[in-house]
């Protein structure tokens, strides 16, 4: 099983020291749990003991200085949320829509592409209390996975449904999740990220300011679902954060050179590299003109001209280096116009040029950090837009995954 971000989340109840164990075998398995507590639960557990369990700080208030966004950020982060233990009363707030604490407000940031899990535990009467059962439906309705309950003395002494979930079955709940989500298995992804690095001489060079962050985040998330993953990767680019395959180019001979290779092992491929659009074809130095000086170091002293050939479209030729039919392939079109009609037309003019499964576009006015506007493309029209790096990955895997199964089935059919 891949590892996964899992945000845990925990209620005021006695139970909550049961949580504990739960939280240390999901460290031990090698998960990141990023605990996050209501004010009331951490009268049952202090912060110190989730902490050192989790090796994260603890969130537990909405107004925490430097954390004001964390209802977000931690929304987008995780892989998998589980509420355990889940009180009445959370239960009931979630289900009204209330975001009046750092538990409430993280559900309504919730992204539903992702797992909301819940392990109940309370007073048998107060389980079986109508707006409680009503909420519950309420949210399984909504996509929520409520775990059962156990019978037993409760603690206060009664006796009923209502106790916290074993520890160890809560833990076969979420790795049974875990394992459903990672769809992926026995599909190779060929991701290509960052820039390409045009030599002048042997210390300088022609690039562009692509750092690859969306690709690694692409790479990371198939690499969640199961998939084998090669990273083609400019030589400074970020990489993903779980192991793969991960093989550095240079120029744009470089590049286009391995995906010669690289192309004809994939079942999906992701071309999200800035290509260079040019390579420097010869250099004059106080008039005359020689090669690219690869090893040596031109004399800052020199009048330098630089001339450029144009490069080919690496994606158009994609599919015939790959040759496979079946092949899923998704391009990137980056502008940089306030003009919707600008952006349609360079939108256009690649579609129309390229045999592409889906089009990425994104423009520079519209990206900032994890702020990352994409609008996704598919033959016929608009297919999603994206507010994210990490709703672009997840949305790419899920309908990259389903082109592939249908073009497996028109296979078959042929």
């Amino acid at each position: 099983m891949l590892p996964v971000n899992i945000l845990f989340k925990v209620s005021g109840s006695i139970a909550a020291y049961k949580a504990c164990h739960v939280i240390s075998r999901l460290v031990q398995e090698g998960h990141q749990v990023q605990v996050v507590c209501s004010e009331s639960a951490l009268r049952f557990v202090g912060k110190a003991t989730f902490e050192g369990l989790s090796g994260r700080p603890v969130y537990s208030g909405v107004f925490e200085e430097g954390n004001m966004m964390s209802h977000i950020h931690l929304a987008r982060w995780a892989d998998l949320v589980l509420l355990c233990p889940a009180t009445a009363n959370t239960i009931n707030q979630m289900a009204s829509g209330f975001g009046t604490d750092l538990l409430s407000t993280l559900f309504l940031a919730h992204d539903w592409t992702i797992p909301y899990m819940i392990a109940p535990a309370m007073n048998h009467a107060m389980l079986q209390h109508p707006a409680t059962q009503a909420s519950m439906a309420k949210l399984q309705s909504w996509g929520v996975k409520i775990l059962d309950c156990d019978q037993g003395t409760l603690a206060c002494g009664e006796q009923g449904e209502g106790k916290l979930l074993d520890p160890d079955l809560i833990l076969k709940e979420v790795y049974a999740s875990i394992q459903s989500k990672q769809v992926a298995q026995g599909k190779v992804v060929l991701i290509t990220a960052g820039g390409c690095t045009e030599p002048i001489d042997g210390v300088r060079c022609i690039s562009n300011f692509s750092s690859g962050a969306t690709g690694a985040k692409i790479a990371d998330e198939f690499l969640l679902q199961g998939a084998e993953v090669i990273f083609l990767h400019g030589q400074k680019s970020i990489v993903p954060k779980q192991a793969c395959r991960k093989i550095p180019f240079g120029s744009f001979q470089d590049l286009d050179t391995q995906l010669q290779t690289l192309s004809k092992e994939a079942d999906i491929m992701i071309h999200a590299a800035a290509v260079s659009d040019y390579s420097v074809a010869a250099l004059e130095l106080d008039g005359l003109t020689q090669g690219v000086c690869d090893e040596g170091k031109i004399s800052s002293g020199s009048e330098l001209t630089v001339r450029f050939r144009p490069n080919h479209k690496i994606i158009q030729r994609i599919r015939d280096y790959a040759q496979n039919p079946d092949l899923c392939l998704v391009g990137f079109k980056l502008t940089r116009t306030i003009s919707k009609e600008e952006r349609s037309q360079a939108v256009k003019r690649l579609q129309d040029s390229c045999n592409l499964d889906l089009l990425v576009h994104n423009d520079l006015h519209e990206i900032n950090g994890e702020e990352h506007q994409s609008t996704v493309y598919s033959k016929e029209d608009i297919e999603k837009l994206c507010l994210t790096k990490s709703q672009l990955a997840r949305y790419l895997v899920s309908k990259t995954l389903t082109i592939v199964k249908a073009k497996k089935s028109i296979a078959l059919v042929r």
